[in-house]
């Protein structure tokens, strides 16, 4: 998110060779104290390390976890008889009925008919034609090289699983979520009680939603939609509510006094106005639901993600390739078709959309050849299941041969890199972190966080490690916390290095964004594959995971808040002779200072949520006990410990990265000017 703030005024005239001028500093002061916290507490340490670090042994659980799976059994066990476990039974119910009931339509053979109700020539020809209605050919001929590539490379069932998850998720979310946002949008009040929910359920990590969630609506698709809407859910109830409060009040003002009601206001003004911002809401919820529903495979979704899963746990990176790839391209098709039927929707309001007639007669063959092979499918069982390919195998082989050599080449390489992050930095922080006294950290982490974001943040930071301490994981808190920091201070080099490069240099930035862009696309599960076929399972694997996740959104905001400095101070800099260095470290970065600290917020939760991602490959603390959790019924209260744990971390860190922005806000007239934004909790989806 980046705001246009006013230009500031153009520095004083200076002497040719006198030193250029330097924007206020006066956020400077702040780090003296910090400084001095950090020197009190590594004496401390270095006189009270390894007592009292609250560490739990192995697998070890304390009676607190005890008590919360017995919780979990006694609701199990009332499950016939409790109204609210009724209640969610009865969704789950229907919600696996409708999942069914598609499978039946166009996957599985193995319901009474023997073959699916539209085979696969019916389902592609359909899907291609939604594409050409709904944006052009070109998309049309994205969609079906997409679903062709499913069946080409072996995945089509758990391709179409994946897209009906999605699907059913998204419908539905629209149809809750669009209410919603129009309320947010036209009513103050709402809008004041919906967004703390909605930053709660951003900030939370996705893996988190799924242990209540298999409680209440058990294993299978039922709980893969419900997750999936969850997470999905937000970003469509945020974007349509910021379009509709964007419509221009004074067209609002124009059709009010023409007599025009409320309800006709909103169907005929701010509805059609916020068309595209609203298509904007649904590319991101359907690439959120995307990314939710391969991540569901933990608890029994049906979909690509199980194989990428199952890759995974067994360290197999080709096994987990080609589905991982396949993930891939179901979201740049699923980006790209609601990206260009936001442009087409805006484009035919304007009174476009190309020629009439030859559009209406694409539309209609389209129509009928999606029929005719939509009867041939149900006809021919050649064209209703997709035939037996063995590409998917060879690539799966090629790709493991591949990763074999690249690590017998240069693994001396991979693992020097390893070692140097792990010695020189994680094993010394995480010493500090870790090692200290529970009450130690407590204090310190609590000072740190009064001196850079004042009482609010001390409040929020002081509550968030209280709940740590009960739930009996601070040990792997800590653990997770030094993680995510060392993470996120390696995203920001990489932010600070490749954002002010594309702000200075556009042929850089047209060469770059397209690369972050389709970063972001890319589900988060994905990243671990060529990160594990790098670096073997480790805490350095994960951590590099959340770097690859986390700096596209970093690099790209610190770019636009770096290029939009006014260019009449940069020119007011150049003109007293100050280097290239000098303009960007005295003027456009002091002048970015609010994008800076946005990245920096926003590669902190972005990192965090790999954390349980990250338990899968050797990470341990707190992304290790969910992924325990959810492998032994047994451990099912330290996973739920374990991830309102997460919860509380990622609300520490936003709110003290939050106050931090806003005391900077009021240091100056220079920072004011530059911290004119205010801070969104959690990754933008």
């Amino acid at each position: 998110m980046t705001t246009t703030a006013p230009a500031p005024t153009a520095p004083k005239p200076v002497e040719p060779g006198a030193a250029p001028p330097v924007p206020e500093r006066q956020s400077l002061s702040r780090w003296i104290p910090a400084a001095a916290v950090v020197a009190v507490w590594i004496i401390v340490w270095t006189l009270t390390k390894g007592n009292d670090t609250l560490a739990l042994p192995g697998t070890a659980r304390t009676d607190l976890h005890d008590r919360l799976t017995e919780f979990q059994n006694d609701l199990l066990a009332g499950r016939a008889t409790n109204p609210v476990m009724q209640f969610t039974n009865s969704i789950a119910d229907a919600l696996r009925g409708a999942v069914e009931w598609l499978q039946k339509m166009v996957v599985l053979p193995s319901f009474p008919r023997p073959v699916p109700e539209i085979g696969w020539l019916g389902v592609t020809a359909l899907a291609t034609y939604v594409g050409l209605v709904v944006a052009n050919w070109r998309i049309a001929l994205l969609v079906l090289g997409s679903f062709l590539s499913f069946g080409v490379f072996g995945y089509w069932q758990d391709s179409l699983d994946l897209l009906i998850i999605t699907g059913i998720s998204v419908v539905i979310a629209v149809v809750i979520g669009l209410p919603l946002g129009v309320l947010i949008g036209t009513n103050k009040r709402a809008n004041a009680i919906v967004t703390p929910v909605l930053d709660f359920m951003q900030t939370m990590p996705t893996f988190v939603y799924l242990l209540p969630i298999v409680l209440f609506f058990g294993i299978g698709p039922s709980a893969a939609v419900v997750s999936t809407l969850i997470y999905a859910l937000p970003p469509l109830i945020r974007i349509a509510g910021f379009g509709i409060r964007e419509v221009s009040t004074t067209t609002i003002e124009a059709t009010d006094s023409a007599g025009q009601t409320y309800w006709q206001r909103l169907v005929k003004v701010q509805i059609p106005m916020a068309r595209k911002t609203i298509i904007v809401g649904l590319n991101q919820t359907t690439l959120a639901a995307l990314s939710m529903a391969t991540l569901a495979a933990f608890v029994n979704g049906p979909g690509l993600g199980k194989p990428v899963l199952a890759g995974l746990r067994i360290n197999d990176v080709g096994t987990a390739f080609v589905p991982g790839a396949l993930i891939v391209v179901m979201a740049i098709m699923l980006d790209r078709t609601t990206t260009a039927a936001s442009e087409r929707a805006e484009k035919v309001a304007r009174g476009g959309g190309g020629n009439v007639r030859v559009r209406r007669a694409m539309i209609i063959g389209g129509a009928v050849v999606a029929l005719v092979c939509i009867y041939l499918s149900r006809t021919y069982v050649s064209l209703a299941e997709f035939p037996t390919y063995t590409i998917g195998d060879k690539v799966a082989s090629g790709v493991s041969d591949g990763v074999d050599w690249f690590t017998d080449t240069f693994g001396g390489a991979t693992e020097w890199i390893k070692d140097l992050i792990t010695n020189q930095f994680l094993n010394r922080t995480q010493a500090l972190l870790a090692d200290s006294p529970w009450w130690l950290s407590f204090i310190a982490i609590a000072a740190l966080a009064f001196v850079f974001g004042g009482v609010r943040a001390l409040v929020s930071t002081i509550v968030c490690l209280a709940g740590m301490w009960y739930f009996d994981l601070w040990n792997d808190a800590m653990k997770t916390l030094n993680m995510t920091l060392v993470a996120t201070v390696l995203v920001m080099i990489l932010a600070l290095v490749f954002g002010v490069w594309m702000a200075r240099d556009r042929r850089v930035d047209l060469g770059i964004r397209p690369l972050l862009d389709a970063g972001q696309t890319i589900p988060p599960f994905v990243y671990l594959i060529p990160v594990l076929a790098l670096f073997g399972p480790s805490r350095f694997t994960a951590i590099t995971a959340g770097i690859v996740y986390a700096a596209p959104a970093a690099i790209k905001l610190v770019a636009d808040g770096v290029k939009a400095v006014s260019p009449t101070t940069i020119e007011a800099g150049r003109s007293t002779g100050q280097t290239t260095w000098q303009e960007i470290t005295k003027v456009q970065l002091p002048m970015a200072k609010g994008s800076l600290v946005l990245a920096t917020n926003q590669g902190l939760l972005y990192v965090l949520a790999m954390t349980v991602i990250g338990g899968l490959v050797g990470a341990g603390a707190l992304g290790y006990d969910v992924v325990y959790g959810f492998s032994r019924s047994e451990a099912w209260g330290k996973g739920l410990a374990a991830g309102i744990t997460i919860v509380l971390l990622g609300v520490m860190l936003d709110r003290i990265t939050r106050a931090a922005a806003d005391v900077r806000r009021d240091d100056g007239p220079t920072t004011r000017r530059a911290f004119n934004i205010r801070l969104p909790i959690g990754p933008p989806r």
